[in-house]
């Protein structure tokens, strides 16, 4: 399994490879609901947002890609995601770090773009899973991941230590290949009604 660092494209949302340019649009999306105040959650402050992406850059270089998330009805950078932890040998790879501001949220840009990353990991690359995970206490984030169609796998119990020192209960989910056609007719049909 081999990701390319290429631009992906829907009908909605177009989901460019992470450059330091779009540092400035991240941090003015950041702002909008103010995201990185969620005790839960690991979203980066606007004063944090060039070391955010320069990071996310240099694990670019091991085969993760990082995306700007642009809606294609404004115009406008609306948040971040990527593919990370991949692993070429496994042929498996964790999609995450997303988040976006409040003005793409209940919109199809989300939805839309687990589609152009499913599409691509699965029918592209031949991947036979993917997983997501997220913080025990995030709840939106668990109903968004179970609203794709991934299922739950389990709990990593105290699997990181937070900022402020809490401990995280990691809740995993995946998506294998045998599941992906139901789960694309699943997403598909989001689109549709929406």
């Amino acid at each position: 399994m081999l990701l390319k660092k290429q631009k992906l494209e829907g009908t909605h949302v177009v989901l460019e490879p992470l450059k330091v340019s779009h540092i400035k649009a991240l941090q003015e999306a950041v702002l909008d609901g103010e995201a990185f105040n969620l005790w839960f959650a690991n979203v980066p402050r606007p004063e944090d947002m060039q070391n955010y992406v320069e990071q996310a850059i240099k694990a670019m270089e091991q085969g993760n890609i990082a995306y700007a998330v642009i809606s294609k009805q404004t115009g406008n950078l609306v948040g971040t995601t990527r593919y990370y932890n991949v692993d070429h040998t496994n042929k498996r790879a964790m999609i995450g770090y997303t988040w976006y501001a409040d003005l793409a949220k209940r919109t199809s840009i989300n939805t839309e773009a687990k589609l152009l990353l499913l599409t691509y990991l699965f029918q592209v690359s031949n991947a036979v899973a993917v997983e997501f995970r997220t913080h025990f206490f995030n709840h939106t984030s668990r109903a968004a991941i179970e609203r794709l169609g991934a299922k739950q796998d389990g709990i990593l119990r105290n699997h990181q230590i937070m900022k402020d020192g809490s401990y995280r209960d990691t809740v995993v989910y995946s998506i294998i290949a045998s599941e992906w056609p139901a789960v694309r007719n699943n997403l598909l049909n989001k689109l549709q009604r929406k």
